[in-house]
């Protein structure tokens, strides 16, 4: 009767908004929060006809509420809880089905990346590995798992470890994810500046380095161009990539450089007029980001986010920074 198959999404001729207005009666009334809210401001489901008509519910509502959708989408087991690393006290709890996340991390690394036992993968995470139900944790170890490489893991503080294992990995035939968070990212470039090594990662072939965003309240908010400029200077490395992603979503965008972000296929930006919230601003003009996440099906799909964006004419967008009056989050992309 609904129409919405998870797996579907992985299609590659798979209809979007065919699944997106199916996902939507779903939420619409098996979602409580959700369905509430679309009462809030009198919206009635059967009367939402195309995908431009859904209405994205706000990110600030996952911080008092208990967002999850009540509905069997064939999956076993038990729902896991996920929470921010927000630094102002005030968390995202996020409930997800373990099963699908695992399917929707490996089928987004696939696109992006390729095959995930091409790579070693090295994590420095320190802010997500001293707090439990990290998304981002979970989802690297999955990756690493998949992966099967025995010289993947995960990094705190131990600096000198982790170039320990980059020095032994200069000659590998595998590829190299070095993946952070980006106050963490900076403080490495640092020590590889102070070792006078500044041209550390020069000489390797196949290194993806990797930030995630965000200081953690460990450093100074600074803007994406000159955090990358930073790192590239005092480790040699070319390109810096970025991860977009939160805890409220399953899926992620991902960027080579050039601070433009693609998503999979089954998630779509679209950017909201700061001065009127159900106008979308065309290519080229700033505003607000909403996000469709047809993978975060146990949760809510539609979301309108505090993120500042902009729509480039190839699908592609930017993240500007946050709207002033939202708080800092865990998974802040710097203000431009």
């Amino acid at each position: 009767m609904q129409g919405f198959s998870p797996s579907e999404i992985f299609s590659p001729d798979f209809e979007f908004s065919k699944q997106a207005l199916a996902l939507f009666q779903i939420q619409a009334e098996h979602n409580p929060v959700y369905k509430e809210y679309l009462n809030l401001i009198r919206i009635h489901p059967e009367t939402v006809a195309t995908v431009e008509q859904i209405p994205f519910m706000p990110i600030e509502l996952f911080k008092t509420n208990h967002v999850a959708t009540d509905y069997d989408f064939g999956f076993s087991g038990n729902k896991m809880e996920f929470i921010s690393s927000g630094t102002t006290g005030n968390q995202s709890h996020h409930f997800i089905i373990p099963e699908w996340y695992e399917q929707v991390c490996f089928k987004t690394f696939e696109l992006f990346f390729g095959d995930v036992t091409d790579y070693v993968i090295l994590a420095l995470l320190p802010s997500y590995l001293e707090q439990e139900n990290s998304s981002l944790v979970f989802m690297m170890n999955h990756l690493m798992k998949a992966g099967g490489n025995s010289e993947s893991g995960f990094y705190l503080n131990n600096t000198d470890e982790l170039l320990g294992q980059l020095q032994k990995l200069k000659s590998s035939s595998h590829k190299i994810w070095l993946l952070g968070v980006t106050y963490a990212l900076m403080d490495l470039a640092e020590a590889i500046e102070q070792k006078g090594m500044n041209n550390f990662f020069s000489g390797f072939e196949n290194l993806m380095v990797m930030e995630t965003g965000g200081m953690k309240g460990r450093r100074k908010e600074k803007i994406r161009e000159d955090v990358h400029a930073m790192i590239k200077k005092k480790t040699g490395i070319k390109t810096v990539h970025s991860e977009y992603g939160m805890t409220e979503l399953m899926s992620q965008a991902y960027s080579k450089g050039e601070g433009k972000f693609f998503a999979p296929p089954w998630m779509k930006i679209s950017i909201r007029s700061i001065h009127d919230p159900l106008c979308n601003e065309p290519a080229g003009k700033t505003g607000a980001v909403n996000i469709i996440d047809l993978a975060n099906i146990s949760s809510c799909s539609f979301i309108s986010t505090h993120d500042l964006g902009r729509m480039i004419a190839d699908g592609s967008f930017e993240i500007l920074g946050r709207m002033d009056y939202s708080d800092i989050r865990g998974c802040n992309l710097m203000v431009s």
